[in-house]
């Protein structure tokens, strides 16, 4: 399998077809490490010097050639295939140096052991090539560009969201130049539209928790950048979705055929978020500044939290780009004492109805239970019928419930409108509430 990639592939694609110049290709193998008693892959050099001088194939220890998914579990050697944009010079001191004239274009794991739990390697019993080639870094050496984002694959993306937006046009700004971060803020939206639009045409979705959460802090981001730095009104985030399905659909035709789809998805988050935005920037900014060292407190997070809707993460982030951490600690106390005042207070006063925290509409989601559907509140003068999804007690979910005892179903669909974060209605017999809402 090796011997057939370097007899076929590499000289026939990158140098025959595409048309990259051999001597401005280099090649990195995996050097030994005698700390872990791995040799070095002579196989990978000796296949290399068939097509690449001495000077031009080079060895690198574990930090650049031995790759690994985690702590633990598959891993093995790697070579890759690295491109010097330059030419007519020896780039090899700068190869695996962040040069970003020379830049890794082809990687090849050689997956052959399992990393244990004690560190150990265990050789695997069946053993394969895992190879992969950046194909925004390959589009920007066959298009002469020294960045990713100059390429016709970001490009159109720019032109959207500068029509979306309003903002100057994307002016290829980096660091300090970049003072008003406008082009900053290009690069997270387009970046962050891509990832989101193929993940939810894979079928990912935002949400609470694992990759879900990772979808929903991506979303955020770009929604913060666009809202508070290219002034975008609510809305244009999703709106991007079309250009990523012109650009990349002829290759991914799922983009095509689940765009709509992805753009439900993406609206409906972004309409959630953006009731929160812009209050809880406001505040953020005020709590920041009255910050004396470098610590917002957990009860300045709590605060944004519980009044305002902003999420912790965000106001993780948003401190981390002032050089500000955040007192999680602190935050898990505020927390935890709203929750208890929370719960004695239903205990005291009947006349407060049932309140779901945050716990209670997680173990909903947990069991399936999706948010309630509200859309029949457009329909006018028309009987609702739904069912009963779960039962709450305040403190917990029951099977069932019956005599006087004061509790909370949550229903499927509903025909009245939310107030305050979920709508409460009793009944005066049997004490029963509707709690319309879950999140």
């Amino acid at each position: 399998m090796l011997s057939d990639f370097f007899c076929l592939k590499y000289p026939l694609l990158l140098v025959q077809i595409y048309g990259l110049p051999a001597d401005q290709i280099y090649a990195t193998y995996f050097g030994g490490d005698d700390k872990s008693g791995l040799p070095a892959d002579f196989e990978a050099r000796d296949l290399w010097l068939k097509f690449l001088p001495n000077k031009r194939v080079l060895p690198f220890g574990s930090k650049d050639n031995f790759w690994e998914m985690g702590d633990t579990g598959p891993c093995g050697p790697c070579t890759e295939i690295h491109f010097d944009r330059i030419g007519n010079r020896d780039a090899a001191s700068l190869v695996n140096n962040d040069d970003p004239t020379v830049i890794e274009i082809w990687n090849l794991v050689f997956i052959q052991f399992n990393r244990e739990s004690d560190g150990s390697l265990k050789p695997l019993p069946a053993k394969h090539v895992d190879t992969g080639l950046g194909f925004e870094r390959l589009t920007s050496v066959l298009q002469n560009k020294m960045s990713n984002y100059d390429t016709d694959v970001f490009l159109p993306i720019f032109d959207a969201i500068q029509q979306a937006t309003g903002a100057r046009a994307y002016s290829r700004k980096i660091g300090a130049d970049d003072a008003d971060n406008v082009d900053m803020a290009y690069r997270v939206v387009a970046d962050h539209i891509r990832t989101l639009s193929f993940a939810i045409a894979d079928g990912a979705c935002p949400g609470n928790e694992g990759r879900e959460y990772v979808l929903r802090r991506i979303l955020r981001r770009a929604v913060r950048y666009g809202t508070e730095v290219l002034k975008a009104k609510q809305g244009f985030f999703s709106g991007l979705v079309k250009v990523v399905v012109e650009v990349m659909g002829d290759v991914f035709p799922e983009l095509r055929q689940h765009e709509v789809h992805i753009s439900n998805t993406i609206a409906i988050e972004e309409a959630s978020f953006g009731r929160t935005l812009v209050h809880g920037i406001e505040k953020f900014k005020k709590a920041a500044q009255d910050v004396q060292g470098n610590t917002l407190s957990g009860q300045d997070a709590f605060v944004l939290w519980d009044t305002y809707g902003f999420p912790l993460d965000l106001t993780q982030l948003m401190a981390e780009e002032r050089g500000l951490a955040v007192d999680i600690n602190g935050f898990n106390i505020a927390l935890n004492e709203a929750r208890e005042r929370s719960r004695n207070a239903q205990n005291k006063q009947a006349g407060i109805g049932i309140i779901m925290d945050a716990d209670a509409t997680t173990a909903l989601r947990k069991k399936g239970v999706v948010t309630t559907n509200d859309t029949f509140k457009y329909t006018w003068f028309q009987d609702h019928e739904s069912e009963i999804k779960a039962i709450y007690g305040g403190n917990e979910f029951f099977e069932s419930a019956s005599g006087d005892v004061r509790v909370g179903i949550i229903l499927e669909s509903t025909s009245f409108y939310a107030e305050q974060g979920g709508q409460v209605k009793p009944c005066p017999v049997c004490h029963i509430e509707l709690l319309f809402g879950n999140g």
